[in-house]
C-alpha cells in the first residue's frame, strides 16, 4: 500500500459462526466453507459504523474483517484503485475523481445521511458573518470530497469562484491543526473534525450544507471483489450488517452516542445535539436512478467549473448486483 492512502491503523476481527444474515444474499460459490477462510478488507472511519457493530449484535461475521481506518473518502477511493481495500464508504464526490475507463472502483450501495454536519466553520470572534465575506480569505477544504463541492456551491451562490479566495486543500487532520493555529479564516469540513473544531476551538458554524448537498453517501468496492463469488457474498453480507447497525443506532441514540464518543474522545452530548439537528436519518439501500443522476450532475458541475479537467461519465461506475441484499 502506498503512503498516499496508508490508513491510520489496521486491525483484524475474527469471523464468527453465524451465517443467518448471509443465507439470503450469497450467490453461487459463496458457501460457508469458502467464507471461513476469507478476509474481507474494509475501510472505516473513526467513530464509524464498525464502532457499534458489537452493540448492534452484528459483529459475528462468518469471515474475518481486516479494518483499515481512513481520514476521508477520497483516500478510500485511492485505496480501492490500489487494490488495498475490498469495500468502503464515502460521499458521492470521491468516485467522480476516479471516473476513468481503467477505474477499479464500483459503487454498490447508497447511504442516505445527514448534511447538517457538513459545515463551514469560522474562528471564535471572526468578523465573517456571511458567505460573501469569504472573498479574499484563506479557506481550507478537503480535495475531492463533499467539502470541495460544498465550497464550490457556496462561492457560486455569490457569483464567486475559487480564484476569488485563497483556497487551501488540506487533509482533515491538517485542516484541524491549521484552523487551531489561526491559519485559516474559514474551514469547510465534515464529520468528527467539524465537531472537534467547535469543541476544541470554539468555532462558529457560518452555514451548513443543507440544500447544497444531496445527502447521498455511497459504498464502493473493488471490481475484482464484486466479480469474485466468495467476496461478493461476503460484501453482500457485510452490507446487511451495516444496514442493521444503523437501524440499531436509530433506535438507541444514547447508547450509540456513548460508543462513538468513546472512540473519538468527543463528548457524547455533541453527537446527541448533532442528531437532533440532522437533516435526516441514516439509511442504507440499493443503487437507485436518482443517486446515479445526482453523481453525474455533480461531475458535470465540476467539469464546467474547471475543478476536473474534462467531462466524465460516472454511470459505468455503478453496480446493482447487491440490490437483493439491500432491498
Amino acid at each position: 500500500m502506498s503512503a498516499a492512502f496508508s490508513p491510520a491503523r489496521r486491525r483484524l476481527i475474527g469471523g464468527g459462526a453465524s451465517l443467518g444474515l448471509l443465507a439470503a444474499c450469497a450467490p453461487t460459490g459463496g458457501g460457508s466453507s469458502d467464507l471461513k477462510s476469507l478476509t474481507l478488507r474494509v475501510a472505516t472511519f473513526k467513530g464509524g459504523v464498525q464502532t457499534f457493530f458489537a452493540a448492534a449484535g452484528v459483529a459475528d461475521t462468518p469471515y474475518k474483517l481486516a479494518l483499515s481506518e481512513f481520514a476521508s473518502g477520497n483516500l478510500i477511493t485511492e485505496a480501492i484503485n490500489g487494490k488495498a481495500i475490498d469495500v468502503g464508504s464515502m460521499s458521492e464526490i470521491p468516485p467522480i475523481f476516479a471516473a476513468r475507463p481503467d477505474s477499479l472502483l464500483r459503487v454498490i450501495a447508497v447511504l442516505r445521511g445527514d448534511v447538517n454536519n457538513q459545515v463551514t466553520l469560522v474562528p471564535k470572534g471572526s468578523t465573517i458573518t456571511k458567505i460573501a465575506d469569504l472573498k479574499g480569505k484563506r479557506v481550507g477544504y478537503v480535495r475531492a470530497t463533499t467539502a470541495q463541492y460544498f465550497l464550490l456551491r457556496l462561492l457560486q451562490e455569490q457569483g464567486l469562484s475559487f480564484s476569488d479566495i485563497d483556497a487551501i486543500a488540506l487533509t482533515p487532520q491538517d485542516g484541524l491543526a491549521a484552523f487551531g493555529r489561526g491559519e485559516l479564516d474559514a474551514w469547510v469540513i465534515y464529520g468528527i473534525d467539524s465537531t472537534l473544531g467547535r469543541v476544541q476551538y470554539g468555532a462558529r458554524v457560518l452555514t451548513t450544507a443543507l440544500g447544497r448537498l444531496s445527502g447521498n453517501y455511497v459504498y464502493a468496492a473493488l471490481n475484482e471483489a464484486v466479480a469474485d463469488p466468495v467476496r461478493h457474498a461476503a460484501i453482500a453480507d457485510y452490507l446487511t450488517r451495516v444496514k442493521r447497525a444503523y437501524a440499531w443506532a436509530e433506535a438507541n441514540p444514547a447508547a450509540w452516542a456513548a460508543i462513538v464518543a468513546a472512540s473519538t474522545r468527543a463528548p457524547a452530548s455533541i453527537y446527541l445535539s448533532q442528531r437532533q439537528e440532522r437533516s435526516g436519518p441514516t439509511l442504507l439501500g440499493p443503487v437507485n436512478d436518482a443517486a446515479v443522476q445526482s453523481m453525474q450532475a455533480i461531475a458535470d458541475t465540476f467539469a464546467k467549473a474547471g475543478v476536473i479537467p474534462a467531462a466524465v461519465d460516472t454511470k459505468p461506475l455503478w453496480d446493482r448486483s447487491f440490490a437483493s441484499a439491500l432491498g
